[in-house]
């Protein structure tokens, strides 16, 4: 039995924190059509484990049929105040595009019913670049500014690339043919600027679905600048395992707590997803798991009760081990302190690195992978190669150098002669005086 046009909309809009046009959305259901939406991302610093937020709801999207466009948006990751050179960038969108597909495939998603694009591959057209005067032409300073102010990087002199993000991002909706962009709550005030400015163009309004951002392991955004805040896909286990040791975590205390925050955001979702592909429930999705990499059990240990779909484990002189069947209640539970910091951390960190083993292992395995990964975020202190100093050997000119002979004496004698041999001095003296007596009686 197919779902309904309801049933399908809860699954596209669950575990979200904002949806602004869900009528956009309904309708198009109701009609029995396709949805299509748009994720976009700008290779600039490395992508961190946040990343998993929108990865895992976008297995979601497919579930319910939608169709799906992840944009690697190369244009607006250099026009952000210049994180990157254009050359830089352009291998930092290839790293971005390999990872990506490690990241989906370890989450089970096939990568086939995905469609990659690169923004500079439509951006630079005459088309786009006459809708983006357009737009330039009825978007104020203040409201550009205004609505990057959460993505944009923020300087005390900014530049104009900066201004032009917000509606370029706009624009991607209409060009890449989306019904709803997905992205982070950071991009609200993007997305609040794209529902006024596009209708204005003769273009269709769009719904924006949002999900919640992780924080930061020291409180705060997670975020790609700042190493301290955030856990690279590629950390090896004792570096995951030590920057969740050194993460906030007071005990009790609940809010800002990044390591309780990436449990209720990343976790159970993921867990919750193994267990329903366990069940069959992948909707639309009849090839979710069947190319899927590294261990899909949930993370649960051995022994749960049915329902579970997180568990600390815990010696028997401690307790035991612990099992929630909700993020409410591992909360309730760490509020009270019946929960300690060390307990979380320990199982939080085993659950991260069972997540970034089979994207590490890929990884390791694929060379060009390797090469593009120096070539997009080369080491800031290798110091350059110095180059040796080749001496080059320039011959003597004829009759110089050491071993150098009178020009008569390397021309070889004519064949079947002997070779002359150089006059001597006195023989060459002997011959001169009789010649000189001829000259004077003469």
């Amino acid at each position: 039995m197919a779902p309904s046009p309801d049933d399908t909309y809860q699954l596209i809009t669950r575990q979200l924190q904002e949806v602004l046009g869900g009528d956009i959305i309904k309708a198009i259901l109701a009609e029995g059509r396709t949805p299509k939406c748009y994720w976009g991302t700008a290779p600039t610093g490395r992508p961190h484990i946040g990343y998993f937020v929108p990865l895992t709801k976008i297995a979601d999207f497919l579930r319910a049929g939608v169709e799906v466009t992840i944009l690697l948006a190369d244009v607006h990751a250099f026009l952000d105040n210049l994180k990157a050179p254009l050359e830089l960038v352009a291998h930092r969108t290839q790293y971005y595009k390999k990872l990506l597909l490690a990241v989906f495939s370890s989450l089970g998603i096939p990568t086939s019913r995905l469609r990659f694009v690169e923004g500079s591959s439509y951006q630079l057209s005459k088309e786009y670049s006459l809708d983006n005067y357009k737009l330039c032409t009825l978007v104020s300073e203040h409201d550009a500014k205004k609505a990057g102010a959460e993505v944009v990087k923020q300087v005390d002199s900014p530049l104009l690339s900066g201004l032009l993000y917000p509606g370029m991002q706009a624009l991607d909706e209409q060009y890449l043919g989306c019904d709803f962009q997905f992205g982070g709550v950071d991009q609200r005030k993007i997305f609040t600027f794209a529902e006024l400015y596009l209708p204005r163009l003769g273009y269709a309004k769009r719904a924006h679905l949002m999900n919640p951002m992780v924080p930061g392991l020291g409180g705060g955004k997670m975020s790609s600048s700042d190493p301290n805040s955030k856990i690279d896909f590629l950390d090896p286990p004792e570096v995951v395992r030590k920057k969740i040791k050194n993460a906030f975590c007071e005990e009790g205390n609940a809010a800002e707590n990044g390591v309780l925050a990436f449990v209720n955001a990343v976790l159970i979702p993921i867990s919750e997803l193994r267990i329903e592909r366990l069940q069959g429930k992948t909707g639309a999705d009849a090839d979710e798991g069947a190319s899927a990499i590294g261990d899909q059990t949930p993370f649960v240990i051995e022994g749960a009760p049915e329902g579970t779909v997180f568990s600390i484990q815990r010696k028997e002189e401690f307790g035991g081990s612990l099992h929630y069947k909700s993020f409410e209640e591992l909360e309730a539970d760490f509020v009270a302190k019946k929960v300690h910091p060390l307990d979380l951390k320990t199982a939080v960190a085993a659950s991260i690195n069972r997540l970034l083993d089979p994207i590490r292992a890929a990884f390791q395995e694929d060379e060009e992978w390797k090469k593009t990964e120096k070539l997009a975020y080369p080491d800031p202190n290798a110091k350059p190669e110095k180059k040796k100093k080749v001496k080059v050997y320039h011959p003597p000119p004829p009759g110089k150098g050491k071993n150098a002979k009178p020009a008569d004496a390397a021309a070889p004698a004519p064949e079947g002669q002997a070779a002359p041999t150089a006059p001597t001095p006195d023989a060459t003296a002997s011959t001169a005086a009789p010649a000189a007596q001829e000259q004077s009686t003469s």
